[in-house]
């Protein structure tokens, strides 16, 4: 018998065993609030409705979709481990297997990569690989790495740019007026309330109705308007972090700027084709401009996030192939790179920020991408470790519910530990 955390009786697992990494199986913890009757059927209003989340943040689009991004002809080599070792995490005085961790969280995939081969992978709620799951906030550090070729290739002649130097209808905004470095590590001092209550105080809410509503459709001049309304800053730029998503979106309409290309077309030519990425994915934009989603909208397999991740933990190389800048790389998800305002336990009260990363205090560099509704990736290069999550938890981020998120850092402490690398604390 098992407990979930509120003492109540929950199923024993039911996984499907279909080789010695990979585990599946159609049901799955609260799999009725999730839909599981429906044949979790996907709807538009997954943020608000549980039982729409699992189909609709996993759901395929047409390979003619100006938006979708095609899959390698030659992809990166993802083989299975050939004897995988066992992964065991604590929860207070008992261990625990990564069954027992699918069993207590809404986890619709996990990955585990060491070392460049496959050591787990399970799919809960009849999710199967290759299908593209929603990254949200995952999504900010593809955009940041964009940014970083677009900057190696010399479409960005600098970092210290302005945005609006490439978006000059925001030149009238604190926005357009703060540097390519400061957008990267969220230090614009503007403020902004993301709050995830998709309420008329929450921030993020009315800049996604900037976005979104029907009402703006094939209105750009809505996002520029918006966003020359903001003058005043709480801070200087540069000085502190301050996570805000509306940052990472006009990142990418900086790039596309820049480029004089589409984020879609960039995804596909500078990381998707060379980075050797197995599986379609896709982007979802905005209605008002057209322009990708790049704070949270991206959609890609379990094994290609976790291809991303190996070429991060490459510090942006593949096959000795430079992908990414390295330095860029470095830059980005260094502690030691980062101002004293943006270092772990002072950025936040655990992680450090780097460009658009999550930075762990572990003495090895330890890094991580999240978005809300519990989506997620660890990777810790001396190591060669790999950690990607997607779920569809009840509550969007860890302020509203801290649960999934001990039972996370449990489990990425467990998998670090029982694959030799850096624990940290």
């Amino acid at each position: 018998m098992l407990l979930n955390a509120a003492g109540q009786v929950q199923a024993q697992s039911a996984f499907q065993v279909q080789s010695p990494v990979l585990k599946m199986r159609a049901d799955g913890p609260d799999a009725e609030a999730l839909g599981k009757e429906q044949g979790y059927k996907p709807c538009i209003q997954a943020l608000l409705k549980p039982e729409c989340r699992v189909g609709a943040w996993s759901a395929s689009v047409s390979a003619y979709s100006k938006y979708a991004v095609k899959p390698s002809a030659n992809p990166w080599a993802l083989p299975d481990h050939e004897a995988p070792p066992p992964i065991t995490w604590r929860w207070g005085l008992f261990s625990k297997n990564l069954d027992d961790f699918m069993d207590a969280t809404q986890t619709t995939g996990l990955l585990i990569i060491h070392k460049g081969k496959v050591v787990a992978e399970r799919y809960q709620y009849d999710r199967k690989p290759g299908m593209p799951m929603r990254s949200f906030s995952m999504a900010k550090t593809f955009t940041a790495m964009l940014v970083g070729i677009a900057h190696g290739k010399g479409h960005i002649r600098s970092l210290d740019d302005k945005a609006s130097d490439y978006w000059p209808e925001i030149a009238n905004s604190a926005y357009g007026q703060t540097t390519i470095r400061n957008l990267l590590r969220m230090s614009s001092g503007v403020p902004f309330r993301e709050l995830y209550t998709w309420t008329p105080d929450d921030d993020n809410w009315v800049w996604g109705q900037v976005l979104y509503h029907p009402s703006n459709t094939n209105a750009p001049q809505r996002i520029s308007e918006y966003l020359n309304g903001k003058t005043t800053r709480d801070i200087e730029q540069g000085q502190r972090f301050h996570y805000a998503s509306i940052e990472t979106e006009i990142l990418g309409r900086v790039l596309s700027r820049s480029t004089g290309k589409s984020v879609t077309a960039l995804t596909e030519e500078w990381l998707w084709q060379p980075m050797g990425a197995q599986d379609r994915a896709h982007w979802h934009a905005s209605t008002t401009d057209g322009a990708e989603g790049v704070a949270g909208s991206f959609n890609a397999s379990l094994r290609d996030y976790g291809r991303f991740g190996m070429l991060l933990a490459n510090d942006g190389m593949r096959d000795g192939v430079e992908i990414i800048p390295r330095d860029y790389v470095l830059d980005g998800t260094d502690v030691s790179k980062q101002p004293p305002g943006f270092k772990p336990r002072v950025a936040t009260p655990y992680f450090g920020y780097g460009y658009q990363t999550w930075l762990q205090p572990n003495k090895t560099r330890t890094f991580a991408l999240q978005g809300i509704h519990g989506q997620s990736m660890l990777i810790q290069p001396a190591n060669q470790i790999v950690i990607v999550q997607t779920s569809a938890n009840f509550k969007p981020s860890g302020q509203q519910d801290m649960r999934p998120y001990h039972y996370r850092a449990a489990l990425w402490a467990g998998v670090l530990r029982s694959l030799g690398g850096d624990v940290g604390e």
